[in-house]
């Protein structure tokens, strides 16, 4: 049995984007729990190198936004990067959960093959279908929302790999 380019893509996002928002609404109510100035937790990073809580989630949502929209042959839906707060990420992953709901199967089934390509740096990278979304879209995604969740571990949220997997 094979797994459709669909399946393997917006249930997925969607999934995890739920589970996102219940790791930085623990997050929140932590930092208000601990007179924490929610800033101290959405502008931390894991390393000077690093991107924040704030950019890990933006990247997230852009990067599950973008698979799909790119895999349908869509325009990804626009977002502004320009949220400050807790709730303000929270509407943005709102805002994408929404957008994901609107892609149907018929939509991305099929993409397998299809060329993918992006600019980065100054430069194009191809893909096919399949290979952007399992070796560039999803490992991507997935790695700003365990970023998330680290910076937030970090910063002594009680966190549980249970949070992580919604079921917390």
């Amino acid at each position: 049995m094979t797994i459709s380019m669909y399946s393997a893509s917006v249930p997925v996002f969607s999934s995890m984007l739920k589970n996102l928002s219940h790791v930085l609404a623990k997050g929140e109510a932590n930092a208000a729990q601990r007179k924490i100035e929610p800033a101290v937790f959405l502008n931390d990073r894991l390393a000077p190198d690093m991107l924040t809580l704030t950019a890990q989630v933006q990247i997230a949502t852009d990067h599950a936004k973008g698979a799909c929209a790119r895999l349908s042959g869509r325009d990804p839906l626009k977002l502004e990067d320009k949220e400050t707060s807790f709730t303000e990420l929270q509407a943005r992953i709102g805002k994408v959960q929404d957008y994901l709901k609107t892609f149907s199967p018929a939509d991305i089934d099929g993409s397998e093959e299809k060329e993918i390509a992006l600019k980065l740096g100054g430069g194009e990278m191809k893909f096919p279908g399949m290979q952007y979304l399992l070796h560039f879209a999803t490992p991507n995604f997935y790695f700003h929302v365990t970023t998330a969740y680290a910076i937030l571990r970090h910063n002594g949220v009680p966190l549980g790999k249970t949070d992580f997997f919604g079921r917390g």
